[in-house]
């Protein structure tokens, strides 16, 4: 049995109501927290299943989306996210609304059908996105003290399994591997023991050879070579007969 009911409305919280539902189910269990569209068996008569898994859970967390006041469908008696909430109140189980982000304000009651009223008068808590880590382990530590019988299934490792995570494999490598997340300025290398040219990056590359400075001066016929830098004039004369061609 769930212990927590997440209730949302789709279009202005399901994001939300799905990264909740993976922190609890990932701190407290897979089966501690109830979300619809993933909780419902298929074949299962969605209405029947609704009401009765609000009145077996301990806990009610309402996520409240930027736009959830003025949807006209929360003035519906035929709205589940209306009916849920209500049906919460009236089984006695503690509502506790999320607000989405930094731009959802507090219900204020005059934006409230009147028997959604009292969901103003509840303390609620906030989820931001750009706090999610931290937002998400203290709204955890809110369902725990709420729901004491979860805290025997809790975690130890309380950290959500990706928040901030860093993968990577290195295969091969004798010596010392280092991995780092954001790198700001220069990545040097060092190789060792290398025999041959090694390159890592633009420019040209000379391994073991001569470097020449100055000017130089070659008699005779057929290819000039030279190794390394050179510094100053290059200067070839040629005798008279392969001046000729001979």
């Amino acid at each position: 049995m769930a212990e927590v009911f997440i209730n949302y409305r789709t279009g202005d919280g399901e994001k939300t109501a799905a990264l909740i539902k993976r922190e609890l189910s990932y701190r407290f269990g897979e089966n501690s927290a109830f979300r619809a569209s993933e909780s419902i068996a298929p074949g299962t008569r969605y209405p029947e299943e609704l009401i009765r898994s609000v009145r077996r859970s301990a806990l009610l967390l309402a996520v409240i989306g930027p736009a959830w006041t003025r949807f006209a469908e929360l003035h519906r008696s035929d709205d589940w996210v209306r009916r849920e909430i209500l049906e919460a109140f009236d089984c006695g189980v503690p509502v506790v609304p999320v607000l989405e982000g930094r731009k959802t304000e507090r219900l204020n009651g005059a934006d409230l059908p009147p028997e959604l009223g009292r969901l103003a008068e509840v303390q609620s808590v906030r989820l931001d996105m750009q706090n999610a880590v931290a937002d998400l382990r203290r709204l955890g530590d809110v369902v725990a003290d709420m729901v004491p019988s979860l805290k025997a299934h809790e975690r130890h490792d309380r950290s959500s399994p990706d928040a901030g995570a860093v993968s990577n494999a290195t295969g091969e490598v004798n010596g010392t591997a280092v991995q780092s997340r954001d790198i700001t300025g220069d990545v040097g290398t060092v190789i060792k023991g290398s025999s041959g040219p090694v390159h890592t990056g633009k420019g040209d590359i000379y391994n073991n050879s001569r470097h020449i400075s100055g000017g130089r001066h070659f008699s005779g016929h057929g290819m000039t070579y030279f190794e390394g830098d050179n510094r100053g004039g290059i200067h070839q004369r040629f005798s008279e007969r392969f001046q000729q061609g001979h």
